[in-house]
């Protein structure tokens, strides 16, 4: 049986949303430490070692958003786990593919599975109610569906909002009651993992901290990154742009027929001039992913709904290596999924969320109270 996704309520400062979010989700954060705990020990890395590169690493986070690293403080207080443990959380895949271990690292690759995704915007004009649409299938590990929660977070200075994450990170998606949305996917590319640059977890949340989409912009174009990432940003007024990023450079998809449709592979032809894509390998089934989702609503522009966005995101065509993914075997033996979909229409300040939908079909609402609109209601 699916469990849903729990409501994490939080507010306050930095230390005490942590604190707050550590107790109400310590199972779950419990849960993804001991995850990724047995998924090291396949590696052959230890957890002393762990320990000291993620302690080598913090310095990076703390210049960032010394904000956040306060807030994990808290929630390793409140879940009473190692602090460690929690940063681990929001900085894993940089800390191990950074780490001076050339021998680990090559077997970490081989047992890695790629975080997969399709993720879509369909602007105003594309929509039958003129509101804008943000969505996206988070693909990896199926038993991620087990952790997954979702925070509604008060911030003292600045907009409230939702941000969908595995428990103990700071954000996978979300958005603000500034209208700000994010969502993200995985890329890979021959610049990866050779320089030190920010956790992902942490670039997404300081989006959704942003009041000024302008801020959300240069959030994401300018923040050096150790590996490649696709990040999806738009705002309800109907703006939006996909941010192709690698490590040291940015580069920039839009919208075609209304529509921004992105899997896991690079689209933007300046970029693909300039570096080599190395992880379709990994993620065959992107070639058509999000070709599969662009022709499934562009034939229906001018009347799409969360309703159709939900319907192109289930598509299951060339199943099991489907838009909507099954838990099934990876090209590196994990059992992967499309753990959730999650729905965000923004101007009306509804998440829905669907966990592991090629199994389940029911949907859960969140809501956030958007400025100035007074339409939704904090749920």
């Amino acid at each position: 049986m699916v469990q849903p996704v729990p409501l994490i309520e939080l507010s306050g400062g930095p230390r005490e949303r942590g604190r707050q979010y550590g107790r109400q989700a310590a199972a779950r954060v419990h849960l993804g430490i001991q995850h990724y705990r047995d998924q090291l020990a396949r590696t052959d890395f230890t957890w002393p070692e762990i320990q000291k590169l993620v302690r080598d690493y913090l310095p990076v986070m703390e210049g960032y958003a010394a904000n956040q690293v306060e807030e994990m403080r808290g929630i390793a207080e409140g879940a009473e786990v190692e602090f460690e443990q929690i940063a681990f959380l929001n900085a894993r895949t940089e800390v191990l593919k950074l780490s001076t271990r050339p021998d680990l690292r090559a077997k970490l690759a081989r047992t890695e599975e790629p975080d997969g995704c399709t993720g879509v915007i369909v602007l105003p004009e594309a929509t039958r109610d003129g509101r804008l649409i943000h969505a996206q299938n988070w693909d990896w590990k199926a038993e991620c569906a087990e952790t997954a929660v979702v925070l509604h977070i008060r911030q003292d200075d600045g907009p409230t909002m939702l941000a969908f994450a595995e428990a103990g990170q700071m954000a996978r998606c979300g958005m603000n009651a500034a209208g700000i949305v994010i969502t993200a996917n995985y890329l890979e590319s021959d610049r990866d993992y050779t320089r030190l640059g920010v956790p992902l977890p942490l670039i997404r949340r300081k989006v959704l901290e942003q009041q000024q989409l302008a801020l959300a912009f240069h959030t994401v174009y300018t923040t050096p990154k150790s590996g490649s990432n696709n990040m999806m940003v738009s705002q309800a007024e109907g703006v939006a742009i996909d941010f192709e990023c690698a490590p040291d450079e940015t580069f920039q998809v839009h919208a075609q027929g209304g529509l921004i449709v992105h899997a896991n592979h690079w689209q933007s032809p300046v970029a693909l001039s300039k570096l080599k894509d190395t992880g379709v390998a990994g993620t065959p089934d992107s070639l058509y992913r999000d070709m599969r989702v662009r022709q499934l609503l562009a034939a229906q522009a001018g009347s799409i709904t969360r309703d159709s966005v939900k319907a192109a995101l289930f598509d299951d065509f060339g199943y099991p290596w489907s838009v909507c993914r099954p838990p099934r075997k990876s090209l590196t033996q994990n059992l992967s999924a499309t753990v959730a979909m999650i729905v965000m229409e923004p101007a009306e300040g509804v998440m829905d969320v669907c966990v592991l939908p090629a199994l389940n079909k029911q949907f859960q609402s969140y809501r956030v109270a958007m400025q100035g609109t007074g339409r939704a209601a904090a749920a």
